[in-house]
């Protein structure tokens, strides 16, 4: 008998695992049992020696993972957005980032990533679009899967997220959900259902919100009955956090672990319900069982072989992150081929916009990490073109509010006791403290710490009156120049979300003038408040700063001059973190400040203006007509401003296409309702979401979903389909190689006599059934097969509690997006 002989099968060493589980159980009393359901702090589960169990670690995504303490000491690697990776339309990628991923969180000590976000973009609006995938489901559910095979291919957890309707960030931890039978299976569980299947996670995370009256962790129906039930899913429960509210309610709903620790309903008060009979043991030894199998799987249970043992190859952060931008970026328009840059020597180019030079590579909340290094535009252009051939200009600041300190500010944060003195100190990125649970610096309990003083220098780049404030809840004292500039207290206000302090309207405080290149101390000391009563210990504040403001029109006037002197314009517009975060949905769709303004002036005097639009989600884009070319970049990680460069320059291709649709205002956005009236938000427009409903409404939007430009053009030249699948060929017309993605549409044919277009079903007029990419040089023919789900053709039945299939006559279309089809077929079913 060989080695390899030796190895068991994966079927063994799941059943080995089951074992261990078993015996585990066995030995724990009621008390251990009801322990391990609860997290001991903020991120992590107890370890219980009697079963040979370690303490499994939990962290945030879905971009980075950064590990039990949110400090830039311990940096990690910010890959693209989620819907820059969505656009992508790559799941093979989407697995690549994923195993980086893993390969991030073993470095630090994770066992298990509370990613990915896979609710959908039901309306332009939602705060946190830009952490989700698409508006449809069938590639939120491909993407989602990609990803979630990645990071367990490096044996690290995953947590699907927010399950489910958790679709909009306002009242967002009480909102109820109203949402019909058949858009609830078709579109918002759909994505779920399809990675439970297809990639096995170890974790789901249920969400804040209500959906039809019951509270997401305590819905038995949909965790119990469909999770669980009809989708096979034998991974672990886990709130989000805080969420959960009723130690019998979650518990009967399907909950298994309540986080964070150690104040929940479960622990103590878990054990004391099963012994006064209020509670199930039955229902507490299923919740243990499933989390030493997350254990048990993540290597962290004795006796029981670990679900990966094998490791893939060690994969390039910096390298993939670049990639990852490169192949999301999306180019929606290009008139005259103004992309790629003509790279003729002596030709020039006027970067201008604020974003150019601090660029914004990451979405607020929950999703932050603090990366090594971030390369902004000005910084890949700058190393990418040859000396003498760029030239800046800020334009105009999308920011009329101070932000985060950042730029020019070197900050450490150093906590004293009631004594004053040093208990421990931590680097800062920026001006942000944003400790919770055990976030906080070595040698510092919440216990001891009396104050927190953000304090280093400030080396401003220009000179002028500046203006620092602060953000968050308590009492500050401020000083700039070794001078007492505000003390006050800033008081709890009336919001709904305990984050709103943390990520919601900055204060201005003082004004200072200063002289560029010449360094200042700058200090702001917090006044820590007594937590003992908080359940959940956290400090979160920031020092904010704005730079002076110079006349915007005399901002604009100098891009002008640059643009009109150099053969292209490259203008950087942006959201900022008051546009686009965790904890707020938008209140419109517009670019903040006057960079609309800019781009008009600018375009006017240059026809040859490309702009580069850095935001995660849909903004409005009134002068799109008016310009060269329009990229798409997203937030676009680490690595951005080289990607960036690559792309321009044309030694990458942008390979994205949108992964949602983008209104040409928000007017003709068809879901704006985002804030619930009376706790409950209706989801009247049912099965219409996204491009469903651009079409169902007649509505053409700016750009259409599954759109963007490559580098080269294609001919699709035949089309062969059946019920299962489908066969494409095309061929690369163009001058460059290429990548195009081959997207499929499914529509009930008109015209047809039996056709499933019936009175008595109603159907979008059309929906995303399958795609895929291909590569070819110039000239080359290729063909994809691309398989049809048996789910394309079904109907979720309210009446029967099933799928049932819709027989009829199907047109197919092949097609470069959704409003650009190419070739069609019919087939019956």
């Amino acid at each position: 008998m060989t080695a390899a002989d030796q190895v068991p099968d994966e079927r063994t060493r799941e059943q080995l695992r089951e074992d261990a589980v078993e015996a585990a159980l066995d030995k724990l009393d009621l008390d251990a049992k009801t322990r391990l359901l609860a997290g001991q702090d903020m991120w992590s589960l107890p370890a219980l020696a009697e079963i040979g169990l370690g303490s499994l670690v939990m962290s945030d995504g879905p971009i980075g993972v950064r590990g039990v303490r949110w400090t830039a000491d311990d940096p990690s690697v910010a890959l693209p957005s989620p819907t820059a990776l969505a656009a992508s339309w790559d799941p093979a990628l989407a697995r690549r980032a994923g195993r980086l991923l893993a390969q991030e969180a073993r470095r630090k000590g994770v066992h298990v990533l509370l990613a990915p976000t896979v609710n959908l973009h039901r309306s332009p609006l939602g705060g946190r679009h830009f952490e989700c995938y698409s508006e449809d489901p069938y590639l939120t559910g491909a993407i989602g899967t990609g990803y979630v095979r990645g990071v367990q291919d490096g044996g690290v957890g995953t947590t699907v997220k927010h399950f489910t309707g958790n679709d909009a960030e306002t009242e967002r931890f009480t909102v109820d959900c109203a949402i019909g039978a058949r858009p609830l299976r078709e579109l918002y569980l759909a994505p779920f259902e399809a990675i439970v299947k297809d990639a096995r996670p170890w974790g789901v995370m249920t969400a804040y919100n209500r959906v039809n009256g019951t509270t997401m962790t305590e819905h038995a129906q949909l965790v119990n009955g469909v999770l669980r039930g009809e989708w096979g899913f034998d991974g672990y429960n886990v709130s989000d956090w805080m969420a959960a509210r009723s130690t019998t309610g979650c518990l009967d709903g399907g909950l298994d672990v309540a986080m964070p620790g150690p104040t929940t309903v479960y622990g103590p008060a878990l054990a004391a319900a099963v012994r006064a009979g209020e509670a199930d043991g039955a229902a507490v030894d299923g919740a243990v069982r499933n989390v030493l199998r997350l254990a048990a799987r993540a290597g962290l249970l004795e006796g029981a072989p670990a679900a990966v043992t094998s490791l893939p190859a060690p994969l390039d952060g910096q390298a993939l992150a670049r990639e990852l931008a490169a192949r999301g970026s999306v180019l929606v328009r290009n008139e005259a081929g103004a992309l790629p840059l003509d790279r003729t020597a002596g030709r020039t180019v006027a970067l201008i916009g604020a974003a150019a030079r601090d660029a914004r590579v990451l979405g607020g909340g929950s999703a932050t990490v603090f990366p090594e290094r971030v390369v902004s535009p000005l910084d890949g252009l700058t190393a990418a073109l040859p000396e003498g051939a760029l030239t800046y200009a800020v334009g105009a600041d999308p920011s009329e509010e101070p932000a985060p300190a950042g730029q020019g500010f070197e900050l450490r944060a150093v906590c004293r006791d009631a004594s004053g003195a040093v208990l421990g100190e931590g680097g800062l990125p920026s001006g942000q403290v944003q400790w919770i649970g055990e976030d906080l610096p070595e040698g510092v309990s919440y216990e001891t710490m009396a104050s927190i003083e953000v304090t280093g220098t400030f080396l401003p780049r220009e000179s002028g009156e500046h203006v620092f404030g602060t953000r968050g809840l308590g009492a500050f004292s401020l000083a700039v120049g070794g001078r007492t500039l505000w003390e006050g207290v800033q008081e709890m206000g009336a919001e709904a979300d305990p984050f709103e302090a943390f990520f919601g309207a900055p204060s201005e405080r003082a004004r200072a003038v200063l002289t560029a290149g010449e360094p200042v101390e700058v200090s702001l000391t917090y006044q820590v408040p007594d937590m003992s009563a908080m359940p959940l210990k956290a400090v979160m504040f920031s020092l904010l700063h704005l730079g002076p403001r110079r006349d915007p029109d005399e901002l604009i006037a100098e891009a002008v001059r640059a643009a009109r002197a150099a053969d292209t314009a490259v203008v950087v517009v942006a959201t900022t973190e008051r546009v686009e975060s965790e904890g707020f949905d938008r209140t419109d769709l517009a670019l903040p400040g006057r960079q609309d303004d800019l781009v008009r002036a600018v375009a006017a005097a240059n026809p040859n203006t490309v702009v580069v639009v850095n935001a995660g989600s849909p903004v409005e884009l009134p002068w799109r007509e008016d310009v060269a070319a329009v990229l798409l970049t997203w937030f676009p990680g680490q690595e951005g401003g080289a990607a960036l460069a690559d792309v321009l320059l044309g030694e990458a291709e942008p390979g994205g296409r949108l992964p949602t649709t983008w209104p040409a205002s928000l007017a003709d956005a068809p879901v704006t309702e985002v804030a619930p009236k009376e706790g409950r938000l209706e989801y009247r427009e049912g099965l219409l979401i996204g491009y469903r409903a651009y079409e169902a409404h007649a509505v053409t939007p700016a750009y259409p979903f599954g759109h963007g430009l490559g580098y080269t053009e294609w001919a699709y030249e035949s089309l062969e389909a059946t019920a299962e699948s489908v066969r494409v060929r095309l061929t690369n017309t163009g001058g460059r190689p290429g990548r195009e993605v081959v997207q499929v549409y499914l529509a009930p044919s008109a015209t047809a006599p039996d056709s499933a277009r019936s009175a008595t079903v109603e159907r979008p007029a059309s929906w995303l059934a399958g795609f895929a990419s291909v590569e070819a040089a110039p000239g080359e023919s290729v063909e994809v097969e691309i398989a049809l789900p048996a789910r394309a053709f079904e109907i979720w039945d309210e009446e029967a509690y099933g799928w049932r299939r819709i027989a009829g006559t199907y047109e197919v279309r092949a097609s470069r997006s959704h409003a650009d089809t190419r070739l069609t077929a019919t087939v019956e079913v």
